[in-house]
């Protein structure tokens, strides 16, 4: 499948084992290349999808002067946008605490944008996906902290551990798109593009 791309370097721009993971199911051949300390902040007046599909032109950016001519590289971003508040990465425990306090008992979305870009072209597009908690006991949260210690993590949590077992109760759109990347929607995005010659 997705022959079209046979021509293409593919690379996946991500330290994120679980972008690995998932784009290794579409069985495409990539590399992963990192450049490290890009800025990923954003201008204040974006909301809702708006915020990481910039995140992730912002990180294709900085790809661009040493992209080759087949080069096709793939950058995104998650955020957790729960009550109109990005829930980032958190900062220690406390705010991890925090974070899954506001999570427990509510719907939240996990929003994922996504950037496909060569020297041609640039494709972005978004992702969302509805994800409800049951209430959460303050034992639950710590626990979870304490054991998965979800720091490198939008929102404090990884749906596939243990915290996601346990606590979710509902999801409407991808799962995937939770663990950190749309693949259904990539592949189909993907298919779409012209083979390189």
């Amino acid at each position: 499948m997705l022959e079209n791309l046979k021509n293409y370097n593919i690379i996946l721009a991500s330290n994120s084992p679980r972008r690995r993971e998932l784009l290794s199911g579409l069985g495409l051949n990539y590399e992963v290349k990192l450049i490290e300390g890009i800025d990923e902040s954003y201008p204040q007046h974006l909301s809702g999808s708006e915020i990481p599909i910039f995140i992730s032109q912002i990180k294709a950016a900085a790809y661009r002067s040493m992209m080759a001519d087949n080069d096709l590289v793939i950058t995104a971003d998650t955020i957790v946008y729960a009550d109109s508040e990005v829930l980032g990465k958190p900062k220690d425990r406390e705010d991890a605490v925090r974070m899954l306090k506001t999570l427990s008992g509510h719907t939240h979305q996990v929003i994922t944008g996504v950037s496909i870009t060569t020297n041609e072209f640039q494709k972005s597009f978004a992702s969302v996906s509805d994800v409800t908690f049951d209430n959460l006991t303050d034992e639950e949260i710590n626990f979870y902290i304490d054991h998965y210690k979800p720091y490198d993590k939008a929102g404090a949590y990884g749906i596939q551990e243990w915290i996601g077992f346990i606590g979710v109760s509902g999801i409407r759109g991808s799962y995937f798109n939770v663990m950190g990347l749309p693949v259904q929607r990539l592949y189909r995005e993907l298919k779409e593009i012209q083979e390189f010659k």
